[in-house]
């Protein structure tokens, strides 16, 4: 067994299952015949909330716990070229990294099952705020085996009463402080460039994307216009086209009136011709008879003799 694998796993557990696990941890190791190992496990101590949240959140974003370390170098550095508007916006960018690292502690905590009070929430990002001001407690948190919460207090790292740090006990000689430093360091700034390097990059895609969609945005809208004008103008000319018929329909129906007046009063007509007719052929016939016997009579009195 080995005491910084054993401790990784105990400070990776929830809270409530730390004591249970460091005392099964410290059994095995009496059962393999290393009792100092089994002591200084057994002398492990037990994460308060805040520490456990802070340790979950490094596990799980070490990246975003790297760049807030090298923010606080940064800050650092910048205290001696930076001019005042300079350092403000670094100051601004430091407080809402604070908030967002809390919120996203008090997120990990919640999804693992423990959510965070707002005085809990208080004591991560001090915590925070001691690893950015701080380097030792920037290592200290980076190392994922916080037992209680950090504070600064201006002149320097302030611990609270339940605090204990573990640091690492491998069997080899410990690298000097400055020189771990250096390398935390060196690989906070690697790891920062390329967050800042893909982060450039998913804003340049984003950038991309929107401007396509912006595109397609305007041609759909220009279609759309086109569209909806030759609507109107469609509609325009049905319009026009229904006046014109419904004109045409009064004018139709006014000629059919007049026609069907025309029609009424030439049946009267053709009545009254037929009374006409048909008294003109009484006239007629007796006309006819009177020119018989008028006829009649001369043919009479041609062959009648002459009288003496």
């Amino acid at each position: 067994m080995d005491l910084d694998e054993v401790a990784d796993e105990l400070y990776a557990l929830p809270p409530g299952e730390f004591v249970a696990a460091r005392t099964e941890a410290a059994r095995r190791a009496r059962a393999t015949g290393d009792r100092a190992l089994a002591g200084r496990i057994g002398a492990l101590g037990k994460p308060s909330t805040a520490a456990w949240a802070c340790n979950a959140l490094v596990r799980e974003q070490p990246d975003e716990i790297a760049g807030l370390v090298e923010l606080g170098d940064l800050l650092r550095e910048a205290q001696q070229t930076l001019a005042g508007d300079e350092l403000r916006a670094l100051g601004t960018q430091r407080s809402r990294l604070l908030t967002a690292l809390t919120r996203q502690a008090r997120g990990v905590a919640a999804r693992l099952g423990h959510p965070l009070s707002d005085p809990v929430a208080d004591q991560v990002q001090e915590t925070l705020r001691a690893a950015l001001v701080d380097p030792e407690a920037g290592e200290a948190l980076l190392a994922g085996r916080l037992t209680g919460p950090l504070s600064y207090r201006g002149t320097g790292l302030g611990v609270r009463p339940d605090l204990r740090l573990v640091p690492p006990a491998r069997a080899e000689p410990a690298a000097p402080v400055p020189a771990r430093r250096r390398r935390a360091e060196e690989e906070a700034r690697r790891a920062a460039e390329e967050r800042r390097r893909a982060a450039e990059q998913r804003r340049q895609r984003e950038l991309a994307d929107a401007r396509e969609e912006a595109d397609a945005a305007a041609a759909a809208a220009e279609q759309a216009e086109e569209a909806a004008r030759a609507a109107h103008d469609r509609a325009d000319r049905a319009a026009e086209r229904q006046a014109g018929l419904e004109a045409r329909a009064e004018e139709l129906a006014a000629e059919l009136e007049r026609v069907r007046g025309e029609a009424v009063a030439a049946g009267a007509d053709a009545g009254r011709a037929a009374r006409q007719a048909t008294a003109a052929d009484r006239v007629a016939r007796r006309a006819a008879g009177e020119r018989e016997r008028a006829a009649a009579r001369v043919a009479e009195l041609e062959r009648a003799p002459l009288e003496d």
